[in-house]
């Protein structure tokens, strides 16, 4: 059996708009959303640009770019569809992926459980969700923003 890993990664700073904050496909009230073209999900999309990577398809850029209106607003839910249907059609099958997100807020160990699971029926495989802060460095670390690093493995089938 052939394997292949894939990394990516993503940051988005915080929106001043009222928008809802999206993480890991969930809606986390009371914590102001992030900018972006789409739903500014950093964990999903650093998940999109892993899978992509390990598949050699390129990254959420190339694969669902700023230029599609159809993506504007869009669920990252979407590129997630997206990106492992294109991995199965290069005849990858990704077997598991981890996701840390890098941030002061939202607390992620009370819906640790909940994200891990919506991300890992999202892509058919098991995610870990685990979160780090930076210790008030980085644009992170003084509140105006979240990023994400993520990894996987895939199989060819």
């Amino acid at each position: 059996m052939s394997f292949r890993t894939g990394i990516g990664f993503d940051a988005h700073r915080f929106a001043s708009d009222g928008r809802p904050l999206r993480l890991a496909l969930l809606t986390w009230p009371d914590h102001p959303g992030l900018m972006g073209h789409s739903d500014g999900d950093v964990v999903a999309h650093a998940l999109v640009d892993a899978v992509a990577s390990a598949g050699g398809l390129g990254d959420i850029g190339q694969l669902f770019g700023r230029a599609e209106p159809r993506f504007e607003g869009a669920d990252s839910r979407v590129f997630l569809d997206g990106v492992i249907d294109q991995l199965d059609q290069a005849g990858y099958e990704l077997l598991n992926a981890a996701v840390q997100l890098i941030g002061n807020t939202p607390a992620v160990a009370p819906r640790r459980a909940q994200a891990q699971a919506a991300l890992s029926e999202a892509v058919g495989a098991p995610v870990s969700f685990a979160a780090t802060t930076t210790d008030a460095m980085g644009f992170t670390g003084r509140g105006e923003g979240l990023a994400a690093v993520a990894t996987c493995l895939v199989a060819a089938r």
